[in-house]
């Protein structure tokens, strides 16, 4: 016979309803965790006072941060989900999402205020976040953008991963044979060559541009910036390594390699097929 309180409990199809609106049923009877979104890791400070206050009125005043860099209030009331949402709105603090579609992009800090990064990854995440949050796909959807070959937001592990990267150039009339770009070079890409200029084997270049940064002398300079886009990876119980499909991506073409992967995933991938698995 069932108890007043498991009537109460969402049904798997209402469970599965709530965790597509950024509402994840908790262990806890009645209990939800609120997804809050933050393309990018950011927000306003505005918006995580307001997203405090939320937890303590609703919840127990605990906020969990995501391994995608979400804020997630925890032991809200299912009854409070309607105040909670309106309240978080006022300050335009939207909810994510969970499920099968595309999620909040991630990103590092990128080029605007990070000394190692190449692109603007903050930009982009919000704008991508703008264009494709909540489409549906046949299963989970990830994207992510990483400013540089340190790679902190793990493009490879990423269903679609965007990588920054950087072709060198060498204005040999600038170089005083200094070899401080060689030894810069952790990858032995860079050697000195008889005429006492810097050698590049580009089958050991890795796109990092720590010679750039390197040079004081402003020899070795930037000939393009781009990303590497890398499709395929995940982490989970099975994890796999993305497959890298192409390199010095413009910008401007980002949003339609977005495009393009979701569907061409649409088209090959099944309902309980990751695009890693699609891919293979």
């Amino acid at each position: 016979m069932e108890t007043e309180q498991t009537k109460d409990e969402p049904t798997a199809a209402q469970a599965n309803e709530l965790k597509a609106g950024g509402f994840i049923p908790q262990r806890q009877a009645r209990k939800i965790t609120v997804r809050c979104k933050a393309p990018g890791g950011r927000m306003t400070a505005q918006r995580l006072e307001r997203i405090a206050q939320v937890a303590r009125k609703y919840g127990d005043g605990t906020v969990h941060l995501s391994v995608r860099m979400s804020p997630e209030i925890l032991y809200v009331d299912l009854a409070d989900l309607d105040a909670v949402v309106r309240e978080l709105g006022e300050v335009g603090q939207e909810i994510a999402s969970c499920g099968k579609r595309f999620r909040v992009t991630t990103a590092c800090g990128g080029c605007e205020y990070n000394p190692n990064g190449w692109t603007d990854t903050q930009r982009l995440a919000v704008e991508a976040t703008a264009r494709f949050f909540g489409q549906d796909t046949p299963h989970k959807f990830k994207t992510c953008f990483t400013g540089c070959a340190i790679d902190c937001m793990r493009a490879r592990e990423t269903d679609l991963g965007f990588q920054g990267m950087v072709e060198p150039r060498l204005e040999a009339e600038r170089c005083t044979h200094c070899t401080l770009c060689v030894r810069a070079c952790q990858d032995g890409a860079l050697r000195m060559g008889e005429d006492d200029l810097p050698v590049r084997d580009l089958d050991r270049c890795i796109s990092c541009g720590d010679c750039v940064k390197a040079c004081p002398f402003d020899a070795m300079v930037v000939k393009r910036v781009g990303h590497a886009v890398y499709v395929g990876g995940k982490h989970g119980k099975h994890p796999h390594v993305a497959y890298p499909v192409a390199a010095f991506v413009p910008d401007d073409k980002v949003f339609a390699v977005i495009e393009t992967t979701m569907a061409w995933y649409r088209a090959q991938g099944s309902k309980s097929a990751r695009p890693s698995t699609a891919s293979a």
